[in-house]
């Protein structure tokens, strides 16, 4: 039997052999693994030309009807969880190419964002690079304790991150555009509208989907009607927030704070703006990148291609 061509995209630490077991396909499968991002490769329909399987971490690299219109030899492509914005699974459709996903956790990137939480309100970053330089302290942190956390969107990653607040004594409110007064009061959360949010957080965290609405949401106007000493913190997508206006905010001290995870361009330029911007905490979208997850996402490509090749399709995505 002749094997099959699979790829795996965006692999920047080396570890598909280390989560998947690749041993049980290899008299079938003819794997290559891409370590470096080649999304933004002109060539990238010659790249992938070849293959049969393509195994996409989340929205690393993305599958646009123009790409896979240009892949032939596509017959099946997975991704890591069971949804993936920038996959058009439309053509994937209309040209018959089995789409599946893999199972997942939700509780790295909440975890995730309490960290930022509590490293921009407490100044860590600075301190830590102050014992570093020999130097000692500077900074007056803030306690957690009777502040208020605003969250953009309440659905599990947000909940979670509610409940850490209220573990730490916080007064939690919430707003998204789909979110009603009922679902807060069901999990013991202060429903407000979007101004309010805004005004009153002292520290604003987004767990809210990428759409038309809420693509650059949190622009200038909404920045401005928030306290000096407030901070944001998003591990969500990066478009949520204008990055030009964030940055001038930071710049002109509208906010204190800011802690990143994601951006509008991944992975983010070694000569970006933002990588210098003042007052900003950045991490290169890891949220979801823990041994749990990894786990689950090599071990669910493997069971994935191992189902096609028996002509049961798993987990697929509609």
């Amino acid at each position: 039997m002749k094997k099959i061509k699979v790829a795996v995209l965006d692999d920047y630490q080396n570890v598909t052999h280390n989560f998947g077991n690749w041993e049980k396909l290899s008299k079938k499968i003819e794997l290559k693994i891409f370590r470096e991002f080649i999304g933004s490769d002109p060539n990238l329909s010659k790249i992938l030309l070849d293959y049969d399987v393509l195994c996409l971490m989340r929205e690393r690299t993305p599958l646009s009807s123009a790409l896979i219109n240009k892949l032939p030899n596509l017959k099946l492509v997975i991704t890591s969880g069971m949804w993936n914005a920038s996959v058009d699974s439309e053509t994937l459709k209309k040209k018959n190419i089995i789409y599946c996903g893999t199972e997942t956790k939700i509780h790295p990137t909440a975890e995730l964002t309490w960290a930022l939480i509590m490293n921009s309100w407490r100044g860590l970053q600075t301190e830590i690079q102050n014992m570093k330089d020999g130097n000692w302290q500077t900074t007056i942190g803030r306690g957690l304790k009777g502040n208020i956390l605003g969250i953009f969107g309440l659905g599990k990653q947000g909940l979670q991150v509610a409940n850490y607040a209220k573990a730490f004594g916080m007064r939690v409110i919430a707003w998204s555009h789909n979110l009603k007064q009922e679902d807060c009061k069901k999990v013991d959360v202060e429903y407000v509208n979007s101004n309010d949010l805004f005004e009153m957080s002292d520290i604003l965290t987004i767990h809210t989907k990428l759409s038309d609405r809420t693509r650059g949401y949190i622009d200038k106007d909404n920045l401005k009607l928030m306290k000096n000493n407030s901070i944001i913190v998003n591990t969500s997508r990066g478009p949520i927030i204008k990055e030009k206006d964030l940055i001038d905010a930071l710049e002109n001290d509208v906010i204190s704070f800011a802690a990143l995870d994601v951006y509008d361009q991944e992975p983010l330029p070694k000569n970006h703006v933002l990588r210098s911007t003042k007052n900003l905490i950045l991490t290169p979208h890891i949220g979801y990148v823990s041994e749990e997850a990894y786990s689950m996402f090599f071990k669910g490509y493997v069971k994935a291609i191992e189902a096609f090749l028996n002509n049961d399709p798993i987990n697929q995505i509609k």
